[in-house]
Parts: structure tokens; sequence; C-alpha cells
């Protein structure tokens, strides 16, 4: 039984790295543009797409560029449409963000149909990795040490480059960022870009794993809110802590209680929230009470 729950929980664990990347990417828009974007699972989605394309196309190696379309896809949209709605009602960012979803996803069943897109496993990446009890595919632990190299990356990024830390200030205090003499502007619509390019790898890790079909966006968006308000809105390491969590939750509640497994995540939630209303690591944020 206990080498059962280990198993489990591995895999679990695999679920929740993929939880993390949407999740941080969610976080980092909400950290820096205070709005809640609804259409992240779409990003997630496209990223997807786009590597399903890239892949028929031109082989694996370039798949790695579907992450950075995504990203120029979000910079694009920020410059359109979102840079639009700063400092308005947030319900009109929400219903603009959550038609922008919808939008997107009737061009993906547009441009490629609405059936599903099968993405293999590379057959470099085919195989079994066995630690003691554990037995985890080798395309399996391929997406944990690609998640943990991406977020050792965006926190070396965030911690140590100038660009970093006009983000980290200007999630804070944009007024003062702006009479430094920087562009907010241009950092609000890279900072909207970076978010929609961590969720783009999310799905390009997730597409061997889920079925690649328009409606995977719904698959991603929910789990990614759950992990931020479990984590903390706008808490970059209370994103990673929660997201392991909720794929460790769920990943056990589908062995042992499959009809619950659903709601596993949502039980976790009310819990933390009862206990913590910020979440694990949440904090009071002035800019946005």
């Amino acid at each position: 039984m206990f080498d059962l729950i280990i198993a489990q929980a591995a895999n679990g664990l695999v679920l929740g790295f993929v939880f993390v990347l949407i999740a941080v990417g969610l976080s980092v828009i909400f950290g820096l543009l205070g709005i809640v974007n609804f259409a992240h699972g779409a990003f997630f989605a496209l990223g997807a797409y786009f590597a399903v394309t890239l892949h028929a196309q031109f082989g694996w190696p370039a798949v790695v560029l579907a992450p950075i379309g995504v990203g120029l896809v979000g910079a694009l949209v920020e410059v359109t449409l979102i840079r639009r709605l700063y400092g308005r009602e947030p319900l009109t960012v929400i219903v603009l963000t959550f038609a922008l979803a919808l939008f997107i996803e009737a061009v993906i069943r547009l441009v490629w149909g609405s059936g599903s897109h099968p993405f293999a496993v590379p057959p470099f990446l085919r195989g079994i990795v066995e630690f003691g009890p554990v037995l985890i595919t080798q395309y399996r632990a391929a997406v944990v040490v690609v998640t943990v190299a991406l977020l050792v990356l965006l926190g070396m990024f965030l911690g140590f480059t100038p660009y970093g830390r006009i983000l980290r200030a200007g999630s804070r205090d944009p007024e003062m960022v702006g009479l430094l003499g920087i562009n907010f502007p241009r950092v609000l619509t890279w900072a909207f870009g970076l978010g929609c390019l961590l969720a783009g790898t999310a799905g390009v890790l997730a597409a061997p794993l889920w079925s690649v079909t328009p409606s995977m966006a719904a698959g991603a968006i929910m789990p990614a809110f759950v992990v931020v308000t479990i984590g903390g809105l706008g808490s970059y390491p209370g994103a990673i802590v929660a997201g392991l969590l909720v794929g460790v939750v769920t990943g056990l509640a589908a062995q042992f209680w499959p009809e619950a497994s659903s709601a596993a995540m949502y039980m976790l939630m009310v819990l933390v929230l009862l206990l913590r209303p910020r979440g694990l690591l949440g904090e009071r944020w002035e800019r946005f009470e």
C-alpha cells in the first residue's frame, strides 16, 4: 500500500508541475497588471496546437518555438485589447478576457478543427525510469526536469536582472517606476507576454499527456485559478507550492477515490481558505486593496 501511495504521488507531482507553469504565468499577469486573465487556459491550448503544427512541419526541434509564438500573441493581445481597459472596472476586464478565451477557442476550431490531434511522446523519451518503488515514464521525468529548470531561470530573471527588478518593483508601485523614466506600458506588454509564454510552455509539455482538443483550455484554467488561490494571489512561491500540492492530492484521489478526483482540488482550496483566507503564502497588496 505504501509503495502504491508513493508511486501515485509521484505521478501527481508531474501533473502538479504542469499546473505550476500555468499558475505562475497567471500570477505574473495578476501581480503586475492586476487583472484576472480568464483567457489563460486558451493560451495553454494555443501552445499545444502550435507544437502540433511545428512538429508536423519541421520536426521536434521546432517545437521549442511554440511557447515563443504564444508569448508574442499574448503581447499583441495586450497592446490591442488589454491596454485599453487599465483603470476601468475589474468586471470589464473579466468580461473581455472571458470573451477572448471564447474567441481563441473558436479560432482553434476554425484552423485545426474540432477533433483530437494526436501528439506522441518524442522517440528519445519513450521508456521507463525506476526510482525504488516508483515507476515513471521518461517523458514524465523530463517534464519535471524541464519545469524545474524553467522555474529556476524565471527566479534568476526576476531576482538578478534589471528587467526582472523592474517587473517586481512595478507590481508594487507602478507610479514610482514611471517616475524613474521607465516605459511602463512596454513593461506591461512584455509581462503579459511572459505570462502567456509560460502558459504556452505548459501546453507544449502537456500535449503528449492530454488530448489536444479545443476544450483542453477549460481543463487548464480552473486548476490554474485553484492553484493561484491556494498559493496566494500574486505569490510565485505560493503558486509553486500549491501547484505541487494540488497535483499530489488529485493523483491520490484518482487512485483511492476516483469519484471525487475532480472535486479534490476544490475541497483542498476550501480547506486552505478556511485556515488562511489569503492563501498559503499570500500577503496584503496595498495596490489592490
